[in-house]
């Protein structure tokens, strides 16, 4: 007995392994060769992955389907995490300077989810607005290579932002893998 319901059918473009978002030879993340070299180069290569695995999970859909709150009562959407991640990619980069915070880019305290609407001129800032923070804070970091560097007014380890990062992005990618199947019903790593 099969009930009706919402929800769409589980699936998947993986041919290999069914619960794989692509087929490894299809996957970007896939590197052939060895592993990075040092502590920051293996830090910088899984922040990467986590970066790209975001933009996979939000590839292929219209606004609509980006902005959807999709497990309610919750205000999370794909487009609210692009959102999200932009705005704490500016607040890192106060915890790299001695200088006046920057400003919120979405405003109040969970404007950053509450104000991603379906409209595709959002989407885009969304996009550009990441990609712009990501750029910014990398190069603030770049700036200071020793891991072990202490930074900003808190004197907090260059180690500690980068690990913290990758936290915040592997956290997130978790909820777009939920937020992505309730979507459209599409699954995988």
């Amino acid at each position: 007995m099969s009930l009706m319901t919402d929800q769409p059918a589980r699936w998947t473009q993986a041919t290999v392994y069914p619960d794989m978002w692509v087929d490894p030879d299809d996957d970007p993340r896939n590197s052939e060769g060895v592993s990075p070299d040092g502590e920051l180069a293996t830090l910088q290569d899984f922040l990467t992955g986590y970066r790209m695995t975001l933009r996979m999970k939000c590839e292929g859909l219209n606004a609509e389907q980006l902005a959807r709150r999709s497990v309610p009562p919750s205000a999370m959407s794909l487009l609210g995490l692009l959102r999200h991640l932009a705005e704490v990619e500016r607040d890192w980069r106060n915890w790299i300077t001695d200088g006046d915070p920057l400003p919120k880019l979405y405003g109040e305290r969970d404007a950053d989810f509450d104000g991603a609407v379906a409209e595709q001129a959002e989407v885009d800032a969304a996009y550009a607005h990441l990609e712009r923070e990501q750029a910014a804070t990398d190069a603030a970091l770049a700036a200071h290579p020793d891991l072990g560097e202490r930074v900003g007014k808190e004197g907090i380890a260059v180690r500690e932002l980068m690990v913290h990062r990758i936290e915040e992005y592997a956290r997130h990618c978790g909820h777009a893998d939920l937020l992505r199947e309730c979507v459209d019903g599409r699954v995988g790593q």
